[in-house]
């Protein structure tokens, strides 16, 4: 999944996808230690998606991300109010 579809999701959808994609990635150590799969680029993957979800759900709770973008909003809500005092 790529970084901006991560930063998309809701918290629920967040904490659901972490979930899922944990799981996914003990199934698939298992198949490896098994020796029924070897899947270590799809192990790498699983494991960056993780730190993803991990990083935005931690910026959210930090309020990283959200106050660049509100700082960001309210800069253009002042732009547009000056054109329209004009």
């Amino acid at each position: 999944m790529e970084l901006e579809k991560i930063r998309n999701l809701s918290d629920e959808e967040l904490v659901h996808q972490e979930k899922t994609t944990s799981e996914q990635l003990f199934r698939l150590r298992f198949q490896v230690s098994l020796g029924q799969n070897d899947g270590v680029k799809k192990l790498r993957q699983l494991r960056k998606e993780i730190a993803q979800i991990k990083t935005v759900a931690k910026e959210r709770e930090l309020g990283i991300r959200g106050a660049a973008k509100d700082a960001a909003a309210d800069a253009s809500t002042a732009a547009e109010s000056k054109k329209g005092a004009r």
